[in-house]
């Protein structure tokens, strides 16, 4: 096999037709897609078989750049989940930029000694200060155009949440807030609005980066999701006037510290009813019956319920539909984790335009993957409704 792949590589090597070349390495790139996606699905294409794990979807076309020019791919599509070759994947948009954040670490000279390793184990010894300049230069104008881009039409629902990283200001290693906002439009697609940087989640830290989105067309909002930090709370009540919706694993996360070791497992029990109530109403009326179950012997919890009780059950005044996506932050949660994976690999971010850029690259990325889905995140009739827009209305019920 070694001596084949040698001949074909001297054999591309020699040729001089560039022609020829590019449908050499289309030929082969396909092919080797065709082979990838035939172990996901675990079947040939049209083989009926027990086997078979899941099906093909059509194909996506992207253009290749390679040293014989332009190679134009197809690149499958999955039913379920995605798919991405890889023989790109060290072309993708966050796998440079986590280069690029690493080589700027590295010629900087303040970077950890993981870096160092993954510096040499990536073969980028003896990086020049003008060539990581010129990568990052590349990426940062990318991600720029992504974050600052106009926001259209109106976006019903919103989830905003941080994540923190390290960083090096003035010769000391900080922790600062990555603010990130994704949100669902009146097409019923999901989209990354936007993120920021900041050195804390101050209500005034939140509410400029609240502005920021309303500057580049963020409206029609009527739910956001989150976490009950009493900063950004007072920050949507001041910039988008929206109900909000308090996430309800971080609320139950919170409410069973009230519960103590040994009432836990009851409370938790207590506390899932509500939320299998069919309705508002019928979900009102179990809180009740269950805080005053309570009140006897698990007094604080009681209490805790009691403020929390409007915040919780906000969600349920929208389409039911939706509810399994709107009563948490886990749609960006999941986002979070991936950064997080990316992120970790840098450890100390050696300034705070790194962190825009790979984080940047990763949310670039993570946009794309969405808008390429066949599926809407939710369906054009139920989302449409929720709408600002008349237009919009029409064209839902139209539909």
């Amino acid at each position: 096999m070694t001596a084949e792949t040698m001949n074909l590589r001297s054999l591309l090597e020699k040729t001089a037709d560039p022609d020829f070349l590019r449908e050499m390495i289309s030929f082969t790139a396909q092919r080797l897609m065709a082979l990838e996606v035939e172990t996901l699905t675990g079947a040939e294409p049209g083989a009926r078989t027990p086997d078979r794990l899941n099906h093909r979807n059509g194909y996506r076309d992207r253009d290749w750049e390679t040293r014989a020019g332009t190679v134009e791919l197809r690149i499958p599509k999955l039913r379920k989940g995605s798919y991405f070759p890889a023989f790109l994947e060290p072309r993708r948009m966050a796998e440079k930029a986590l280069t690029a954040v690493i080589q700027e670490a590295y010629v900087q000279g303040v970077s950890t000694r993981s870096v160092d390793d993954l510096v040499q184990a990536m073969g980028m010894s003896g990086i020049s200060k003008s060539q990581v300049s010129r990568l990052c230069g590349e990426i940062d104008e990318k991600v720029e155009t992504f974050l600052n881009r106009p926001l259209e039409g109106d976006w019903p629902y919103v989830w905003l949440d941080a994540t923190y990283v390290k960083v090096r200001q003035g010769g000391r290693i900080v922790s600062v807030a990555v603010t990130i906002a994704i949100g669902v439009n009146n097409d019923g697609r999901r989209e990354v609005l936007g993120m920021a940087v900041g050195c804390s989640e101050a209500e005034t830290f939140w509410t400029e980066f609240l502005r920021t989105l309303a500057r580049r067309g963020l409206r029609g909002v009527k739910l956001v999701i989150s976490d009950a930090h009493e900063g950004l709370k007072a920050a949507i009540a001041r910039v988008l006037n929206a109900t909000w919706q308090r996430c309800r694993v971080h609320f139950m996360r919170n409410l069973l510290a009230h519960a103590g070791r040994n009432g836990r497992r009851l409370a938790a029990a207590f506390i899932g009813t509500i939320f299998a109530q069919e309705d508002k109403t019928a979900a009102r009326i179990q809180w009740r019956k269950v805080v005053n179950q309570m009140k006897a012997g698990l007094p604080k919890l009681a209490a805790f319920m009691d403020e929390a009780e409007d915040d919780v059950l906000a969600y349920m005044d929208f389409p039911p539909t939706h509810w399994a996506k709107l009563h948490s932050t886990n749609p960006i949660e999941r986002l979070n984790g991936e950064i997080k994976r990316r992120t970790n690999v840098v450890g100390i971010f050696p300034n705070e335009q790194a962190i825009i850029r790979l984080v940047g690259a990763i949310l670039l990325e993570q946009n794309d993957e969405w808008a390429v889905q066949r599926a809407r995140y939710m369906t054009l009739e139920t989302i449409a409704p929720l709408s600002d827009t008349q237009m919009v209305r029409l064209a839902a019920s139209a539909h």
